[in-house]
């Protein structure tokens, strides 16, 4: 049996696995965006790479979005550690999503933080579905 390089095992993953996979760098770049994030945003990879994340954060949320990732990228950690949290996300097409997200600081081995990634799912359907069945419909 073929073993694949490392790396491009990993490129393999990221583009594989079921959830969305976003990378930003520190100025909140996207440098990595997956499959599943193309399906679940709607920007295809090449719209997305070299643009701020601020392509899927609904206006409201920005600023607060920022605090949180600059405070993150200054001290190395999340707030969350890695727990899941839901938040709002906007589609391409200008819809707004629920998804499901967690977060981490990406740090190289001599302890300087690169960046962030997200791994991030659409629960849009299911918050809708509890929502209407909390409000008895």
């Amino acid at each position: 049996m073929d073993s694949q390089p490392l790396a491009q095992l990993g490129d393999l993953i990221v583009e594989q696995v079921a959830d969305a996979v976003i990378y930003s760098n520190r100025d909140g770049v996207i440098e990595r965006w997956n499959a599943a994030a193309t399906a679940m945003f709607g920007y295809a990879a090449d719209e997305a790479l070299g643009q701020s994340l601020d392509i899927i954060i609904p206006e409201r949320l920005r600023a607060a979005h920022w605090r949180g990732f600059d405070a993150a990228m200054a001290s190395g950690t999340t707030r969350l550690h890695g727990r899941p949290t839901l938040t709002r996300a906007e589609h391409k097409a200008g819809s707004k999503l629920y998804v499901e997200m967690s977060f981490a600081v990406v740090v190289d081995a001599a302890g300087t933080t690169l960046g962030s990634v997200a791994m991030a799912r659409d629960v849009t359907e299911r918050i809708e579905r509890e929502r209407a069945a909390a409000q008895g419909g």
